[in-house]
């Protein structure tokens, strides 16, 4: 049986309402676009799409292993844009400040799952957090005038001191997520 799931940073709940809070503001411009539920708001780290689900233990034990050599560490949630462009946007984001390790993290992440087949990703890895999907150009200048105040915010920092492989199950009120395994850094199991 497939599943679809993805390898992600899971948020505190505290920094979901304060994501919630972002986006009902921007929801104010009035534009054509489906929000992201706060309580859905990840990071991705890699997207396996549909996934053997006898393979989930393996790569939560290969994870496990490769990530142990990591250790916790905070990344700085700052700053709102859009994806490819403001003139074309498709995706509304939160991002983070430059955070290296979170892309060794990733690197890893996509060497350990080039083992079972998955393909590195082709673009590079550029981390935020996914708010919103445009639908249509209507109002997107309203939207994009609404950034200004927040296109150089601090949110807040956070400690990754975990990450997950989460199930994707799409549902017509939007996609429901539930953690398959939860991977510690820097913990090794003798």
């Amino acid at each position: 049986m497939n599943i679809r799931c993805f390898v992600a940073v899971n948020l505190p709940d505290n920094v979901r309402r304060l994501m919630g809070t972002i986006i009902a503001e921007l929801k104010k411009a009035g534009a054509d676009v489906k929000w992201v539920d706060a309580r859905n708001i990840h990071l991705t780290l890699k997207f396996l799409g549909n996934t053997n689900a006898a393979l989930i233990p393996a790569i939560i034990d290969a994870l496990g292993k490769k990530l142990s050599l990591y250790k916790p560490f905070y990344i700085t949630i700052a700053g709102v844009g859009c994806f490819p462009s403001e003139k074309r946007p498709r995706v509304i984001w939160i991002g983070m400040e430059d955070s290296e390790i979170l892309k060794e993290l990733q690197q890893d992440i996509d060497l350990v799952l080039s083992s079972f087949g998955f393909a590195p990703d082709d673009r590079p890895f550029s981390p935020h957090f996914t708010i919103g999907r445009v639908k249509s150009m209507q109002k997107i200048r309203e939207l994009m005038y609404s950034f200004e105040d927040l296109r150089k915010t601090e949110f807040g920092s956070i400690e990754v001191s975990s990450i997950h492989v989460v199930k994707s199950e799409l549902r017509p009120a939007g996609a429901e997520y539930r953690s398959l395994g939860r991977i510690l850094l820097g913990h090794r199991e003798e």
